[in-house]
């Protein structure tokens, strides 16, 4: 199976980033479990889009984000030493909330199935 150098250069950005993140950048406001879930280059190579996970309440996923954007070109100049690209993709951080979406979609259906099972004990229907 081929995959394309997108995903190819995104792969290994989202490791470079995730170890540049925990272990180059010293801003208190970082927590330890911040992490790159995911990056996705252009298609010319010159801008990469990181998906970053910032485990914390809201105010924390905040001060984090603003640490990595303060921090950006410190990264970036890490990065490209570390990764030959002809071009120095420009960095552009998002905070994910995919599992805090997924947190709440479980209990959405766990509202939902204990509403359906109370109202199957007042039917006096039997559960399968």
């Amino acid at each position: 199976m081929r995959r394309n150098r997108q995903a190819i250069v995104g792969d290994e950005m989202q490791k470079v980033l995730s170890d540049i993140i925990a272990n180059k950048v010293k801003d208190p406001r970082i927590p330890l479990l911040t992490s790159v879930t995911g990056v996705r280059m252009s298609s010319d190579l010159t801008h990469a889009t990181a998906d970053i996970s910032v485990f914390g309440d809201d105010k924390a996923k905040k001060d984090c984000m603003d640490a990595i954007e303060h921090a950006k070109g410190f990264i970036r100049f890490e990065m490209c030493k570390r990764i030959d690209l002809r071009v120095a993709p420009e960095l552009h951080f998002k905070l994910d909330t995919t599992l805090e979406e997924a947190a709440r979609m479980d209990a959405l259906i766990d509202r939902t199935m204990e509403a359906d099972r109370k109202k199957r004990e007042q039917l006096g229907i039997e559960e399968e």
